[in-house]
């Protein structure tokens, strides 16, 4: 059954706080935010429908994005 939740944090979605162009300085260590790692590994049992696109020029040769 698929999970309700959005969010892998456990601080909800709290942005980063700017202030004159700068970034505080975090509280917490790291970064200042909590993951929820269950949430995470859960989420990683769904898998992904990601689709690495793959762009070509005319003669079949792979161009940059």
């Amino acid at each position: 059954m698929p999970s309700s939740k959005r969010s892998y944090r456990l601080d909800g979605d709290a942005d980063f706080l700017y202030e004159e162009g700068y970034l505080e300085i975090p509280e917490k260590p790291g970064l200042g935010i909590e993951i929820d790692e269950e949430f995470v590994k859960e989420k990683a049992k769904e898998g992904h429908s990601w689709i690495n696109l793959v762009l070509r020029h005319e003669d079949g040769s792979i161009a940059e994005w």
